[in-house]
């Protein structure tokens, strides 16, 4: 089973790259998912968006799903 990964912004700096293909033999959290794409931490206020709507960290990830990593948005 794959799943696409994508980070972006800030995230995509820090990891070196802007897509991995990843895959896992069963769903997973979305947390895992982040430990096996990158070795930095998953910060709680990163966005995380499954197939284009925001989902919380504690998500599952399945087969064929897209998943999202945003950096803290500020502004003023």
């Amino acid at each position: 089973m794959t799943v696409t990964v994508k980070f972006f912004a800030s995230l995509r700096e820090q990891t070196g790259c802007d897509r991995v293909d990843i895959t896992i033999e069963q769903s997973c959290s979305v947390k895992a998912i982040w430990k096996m794409s990158t070795s930095l931490t998953l910060d709680p206020h990163i966005l995380v968006a499954i197939n284009h709507a925001y989902r919380d960290q504690e998500s599952d990830v399945c087969d064929g799903d897209e998943v999202a990593f945003f950096p803290p948005v500020t502004g003023g």
